[in-house]
This record gives C-alpha cells, structure tokens and sequence, in this order.
C-alpha cells in the first residue's frame, strides 16, 4: 500500500496547488472511494483508491505530459534571473507537478517543447542510444543545393565535433531564402544554425515541427499549449519503457 496525505494526491492529480487542495478537502468537495472527507491528513492510497472531486474522479496518473508550442525568446529552462522561461508561460497550476523541458530549444529557435516530471521519458528521448528523431523546418540564405544534401547526409564536420548523419530537404526555393526540412537525432547547442554555417549558409528562421513520433499541434498558436492526446501518450508509454 502506497499510502500519502490526501491533500498531496488532490493536489498532484489535479494540478492543484496543495493550499488549494486543502480547502477543497475543507469545503467537503473531495471523496476517498466514494466516502466524502474534510480532513487533509487523510490517507489515501495512491495506486488503487479512486479520488473525486466534486464527483469527478481524479487521474490516477502520476506524470504529467504538455505539448508546448514555444515563441522566441522563451529558453527551454525551469528556471532563469534573466530571461523568460518555458515554465513561465505554463498555467501556475501545473507547478506543483514539477514539469521541466525534456531537452533544450535555443532561446530564438520557436515550435515543440515538450514538458513533463516523468524523468524516463526523457532520458530515453535525450539518449544517444534511441536515436529519438527531431524534425525542423528552415528559412535559410545562401546556396543550399545537392552538396549541401550530400554533406548533411554525411555528417557535417564542426570545430568540436562531427554531426550524426541527418536528412536535407529543399522544400521551397524563394527570392531572398530557401525553405528546407532537415531531421537530426542529436540536439546540440546551436546545432543546426552551425550545421549551415559550416557550408556556407545562414539560418533566419528556425521551428521544430516534431520530437519523435509528436508532430506539434498546428492549432496550437505561439505560447499556446495543451496536454498529450491519447495517441500521443501511447508514443510516450514506449519511449519510457526503453523501447
């Protein structure tokens, strides 16, 4: 039996802050299995007892997983003195979850962040070993043309190391930019605008489009964010669980 305060599992469940769950238990709003109670050090166990609230049956899920759709100039941190972060714009609710960024999106690159306290989904996401695939999508200046492919596919020789082979697509060619998709498996500080650099190019604009098999939401506008959908979270089962 894995027994905790009720009002830390209210709390937990509903992304309550634990003040908050305090005076719903007060006010007679949560149950335990049905049996109403207004006592916060009621204990409660938090595999198998059913918590309400209002009624309304609390997940039982211990972690929690948000789609994050982030502007520029937002860094991928739960904390900063300086700049805005990720969890600034998140609803204060969510803090008593304790979500962090699963990896890092450079503060004026924009597009998927995902945010979660489920610790194994993202060293899975993060290993090397997984080969977790991140897809962005670039407006670029310069000549990118089939060498440029070619050197991507390769693996793109940097001061201090040598690129993973990655996937180059010319998607649209403009007056003033080229439009390209391009795919890695890694996720190094300032990687992709250095991948260009290195032959010749520059980025002017940079969104990641997709983590894995996650495509972000294009209802989602800039700062705006929502929780994983059940197909999603069936990605993010397998991730946590090493395959």
């Amino acid at each position: 039996m894995a027994a905790s305060r009720l009002d830390r599992l209210v709390a937990r469940r509903g992304a309550y802050t634990r003040s908050q769950a305090r005076e719903l238990i007060r006010a007679g709003r949560v149950s335990v299995n049905g049996k109403r109670t207004t006592s916060a050090d009621t204990k409660a166990d938090e595999d198998s007892d059913i918590i309400a609230v209002d009624g309304k049956a609390l997940s039982s899920e211990k972690y929690v997983y948000i789609m994050l759709n982030k502007p520029q100039g937002v860094i991928s941190a739960t904390e900063d003195k300086k700049d805005k972060t990720v969890l600034d714009i998140i609803d204060k609710k969510y803090k008593v979850c304790r979500l962090f960024p699963v990896g890092r999106l450079d503060k004026d690159t924009e597009g998927l962040v995902l945010l979660t306290n489920d610790g194994a989904f993202a060293h899975n996401s993060l290993s090397p070993k997984k080969h977790v695939e991140k897809r962005y999508i670039a407006y670029v200046t310069g000549d990118v043309n089939e060498e440029t492919i070619k050197l991507f596919g390769q693996g793109i020789e940097l001061k201090d190391f040598t690129t993973k082979p990655s996937t180059l697509i010319i998607k649209e060619r403009g007056p003033d930019y080229t439009t390209a998709e391009i795919v890695i498996s890694e996720g190094k500080f300032h990687q992709i605008k250095r991948m260009f650099e290195a032959v010749g190019c520059k980025i002017i604009y940079l969104k990641r489009t997709a983590f894995g098999e996650i495509e972000l939401d294009g209802s989602l506008k800039s700062g705006e964010y929502r929780p994983l959908k059940d197909s999603e979270l069936e990605y993010v089962k397998r991730i946590s669980q090493g395959e």
